[in-house]
């Protein structure tokens, strides 16, 4: 189901539900508010016309068959004839019920003579048992239907020991009701009118925008990536777009770089195997042995500079698995100085290593952590004469500091010093600063390239790099725990 339907279904089942809910509650507070009302009305009229019969006692009230003519019964058929004339009852009857009798026989009636059963009353024994045992000697009945079809009320008054008045009273309150619930459907349905609407035209405004990611998330599968993602707006979606924005901009960039390697990869790889070929065929033509091995090792340094170059362009394209664990960087980083000082002392150069006496704990892979010191220090060497190597735990974190004294890192490379490919050195295929920054990321990590104006004497004209590791409290777990961790890391 789409978006839009989806929404709409919801909303308009939304506003149903509610809506049916909560007319169903008020329909059925207001029927039995009125119903409770039609019931006081009842006891109200009954209890009037009661107190008027009131005048009849048991030896009174009595009457005999052939007592219509009577003065007295023919007074008290007028109090009942008043009062279905002037609308109060549908009907009324003064007759005598005995308990455990079941039937009533009339005693003053507009339609039945002395002593005839009153058949109306016969299916409400029950009731007229109740006001017979209740205080004020009065109760109700259920709405029932009468007759003709209308909806009715038996109210009964106990007027003596064994007579009763009985009035019916027609529930003229159904009618409102009968309105008042279709005045609720139709709110209902309109409810679920306007709630569909709404609900298609939210729909279609984040359904819109989503196509727009869609169609773009298309193009990028295409390898269309020069049209940006170019919705507006603080939301989800919004946020979205700009993070899919970013996401194209780093896949465009990414093959950017990847067609420069290739490029780059072609170029350095062609030059030693044009010195190759040259070295080959000098040796194939040669019959002096002292000049043929001689040739031969120029072949080997030729084949050791082309297996650097593909270790270092396959060190960048594949970094490979990071295994975080917490341990004291000094023992990778001082692996990776050892192997750097040589070659400095070689040239004339110093490698001067301050690293504290305490374990530098961090949270990241060994190898990782000696490799990318080994691409810092070799990049440094390659800068100066004089390379210094620095260890220390700031703010929670382990800061390693390479720097050096060349010539230092020119203003217009400082924003992209760390992108493939960048940078002012004729040796190597431009991949170290690189592969550092990788890995520093999947380390969870940063690092930065101080620029002069921050740096404080006597550090030079020289570039200086910082490379921030995840320290021990970054650790998962309770205090206790990281300070156990630590403490054997330490051991």
């Amino acid at each position: 189901m789409r978006l839009r339907n989806r929404f709409t279904l919801f909303f308009a089942t939304f506003a149903v539900g509610i809506s049916g809910l909560g007319g169903w509650l008020f329909y059925a507070a207001s029927g039995n508010a009125l119903e409770a009302e039609l019931d006081r009305r009842l006891l109200d009229v009954t209890g009037v016309a009661g107190h008027l019969a009131f005048g009849i006692d048991d030896a009174f009230a009595l009457f005999s068959p052939g007592d219509e003519e009577n003065a007295d019964w023919g007074g008290f058929q007028q109090l009942l004839h008043r009062l279905r004339e002037e609308g109060y009852v549908d009907r009324a009857d003064i007759f005598r019920w005995a308990p455990g009798d079941q039937i009533a026989t009339a005693l003053v009636s507009l339609d039945l003579a002395i002593g005839q059963e009153l058949s109306e009353a016969a299916p409400y024994i029950q009731t007229i048992a109740e006001a017979h045992r209740s205080e004020d000697g009065r109760a109700t009945t259920e709405l029932f239907e009468s007759a003709d079809g209308t909806s009715v009320k038996y109210g009964f008054m106990r007027l003596g020991s064994e007579t009763f008045l009985g009035v019916v009273i027609p529930a003229d309150h159904l009618s409102p009701l009968t309105r008042l619930r279709w005045t609720l459907v139709a709110l209902a349905v309109g409810a679920a009118v306007a709630a569909g609407l709404i609900g298609w035209r939210l729909a279609s405004g984040i359904a819109s925008r989503l196509e727009v990611l869609s169609r773009g998330a298309l193009r990028i599968q295409r390898g269309a990536m020069d049209r940006p993602f170019d919705l507006e707006g603080e939301d989800e979606i919004g946020r979205l777009a700009r993070a899919m924005e970013r996401m194209r901009t780093g896949i465009r960039r990414r093959d950017e770089q990847l067609r420069v390697m290739l490029s780059r990869v072609a170029h350095e790889i062609r030059n030693p195997l044009g010195g190759l070929e040259l070295f080959a065929a000098a040796a194939q033509e040669s019959d002096d042995a002292e000049e043929r091995r001689t040739i031969l090792g120029r072949i080997r340094k030729e084949v050791r500079d082309l297996n650097a170059i593909i270790n270092e362009f396959l060190g960048f394209a594949r970094p490979g698995q990071t295994r975080l664990r917490l341990h004291d960087v000094r023992e990778p980083v001082g692996e990776a100085a050892a192997l750097v000082e040589n070659d400095l002392e070689r040239r004339g150069g110093r490698l001067k290593v301050d690293l504290p006496a305490r374990p530098l704990l961090a949270r990241a892979d060994p190898r990782h952590v000696k490799r990318l010191t080994l691409n810092l220090l070799r990049n440094a060497a390659q800068a100066g004469d004089t390379v210094w190597l620095s260890g220390a735990m700031v703010h929670g974190e382990v800061r390693l500091s390479v720097r050096d004294d060349g010539p230092g890192v020119a203003r217009e490379l400082r924003d992209r010093i760390f992108e493939p490919f960048v940078g002012d050195k004729a040796q190597g295929a431009g991949l170290g600063l690189a592969i550092v920054k990788e890995m520093v990321e999947v380390n969870r990590g940063r690092v930065s390239v101080v620029s002069d104006d921050a740096k404080a004497p006597p550090v030079g004209s020289g570039a200086e790099f910082h490379v921030y590791l995840r320290g021990p409290e970054d650790l998962p777990g309770d205090p206790g725990q990281r300070l156990a961790t630590n403490e054997g890391a330490a051991r």
